[in-house]
């Protein structure tokens, strides 16, 4: 009895021994079982739907995030642009103040500007040439009806002086100049040179006929020193009447060619003014 219980107490002993031997072994060849996360299945098909189709991500390379779809591929891939650009701005933003320094600056230059003062050209002339300058002004102011003053007149002929241009040169060039520009009285024999659509002149109603249409309200001829021309009033410009012997000064009339020759219309744009009528001693 006693010699089969010391066996079973050996042979006990022997098998936790190599129980523990093996239970190193198996210790030292541990394998990580730690499970893969992996996408489910409903993903993938989806991610698999979302890269075949034609408007789908067709790079399936290394950069595609796996086990996505696209629509949170692009929310993934947006999040981490705004990321970025909040980043950067961040970076900007600790300049302690650039931005308005830089403004405050510009605005400070700007009130520091002092407007630079035009330089009057008569200035620079002779004491002779200056007289003559100004006498040459005053008849072009008289000679020219566009309501400009001597002294802007003179400032022009000035200016050309001093270019190297002769006085007389000076002067027709300033005149020519002016009878250009818009509401300026021109020549009516000088009608045909103007190069503007529209004219102003002044002269006399020397005649007066029937309209040939219903849309003409009056036609007739003006005259001055110079020549005269043909006018004609359209009904739906809704002018006063002229008569004819009147003194009439016609303004933004447009100029018009037929067989060759000039002639004015007004229109609703048009103006006439009568310089006679209403005064108290006519």
């Amino acid at each position: 009895m006693s010699s089969k219980k010391s066996v079973s107490k050996v042979v006990s002993v022997d098998e936790q021994a190599y129980e523990q031997e093996a239970g190193r072994a198996e210790h030292e060849d541990v394998v990580d079982e730690t499970p893969e996360f992996r996408a489910t299945v409903e993903m993938e098909i989806q991610a698999k739907v979302d890269a075949n189709h034609p408007d789908g991500i067709v790079d399936t390379s290394e950069d595609r995030i796996y086990g996505v779809t696209l629509a949170q591929e692009e929310r993934i891939q947006a999040r981490e642009a705004e990321l970025e650009r909040i980043s950067a701005l961040g970076a900007f933003g600790r300049q302690e103040g650039r931005a308005e320094r830089t403004r405050a600056v510009v605005e400070r230059a700007r009130r520091e500007q002092r407007p630079v003062k035009e330089i009057d050209p008569r200035e620079k002339l002779e004491r002779a040439e200056l007289g003559q300058v100004n006498r040459q002004a005053q008849r072009l102011a008289e000679d020219v009806n566009g309501g400009y003053t001597r002294a802007v007149i003179a400032k022009r002929i000035a200016s050309r002086v001093l270019e190297g241009e002769a006085m007389f040169e000076a002067v027709m060039d300033t005149k020519e100049e002016m009878q250009h520009e818009a509401g300026t009285i021109v020549p009516i024999g000088r009608l045909e040179s103007i190069r503007r659509g529209e004219v102003s002149v002044e002269g006399r109603v020397i005649e007066l006929w029937d309209p040939s249409s219903s849309s003409m309200q009056q036609v007739g001829l003006i005259e001055d020193e110079t020549g005269r021309t043909k006018f004609t009033i359209w009904t739906k410009s809704r002018q006063t009447k002229v008569r004819e012997g009147e003194l009439v000064r016609f303004r933004a009339a447009a100029k018009n060619w037929y067989n060759g020759r000039c002639s004015i219309a007004l229109t609703h744009w048009s103006e006439i003014v009568f310089p006679e009528r209403g005064q108290w001693w006519e």
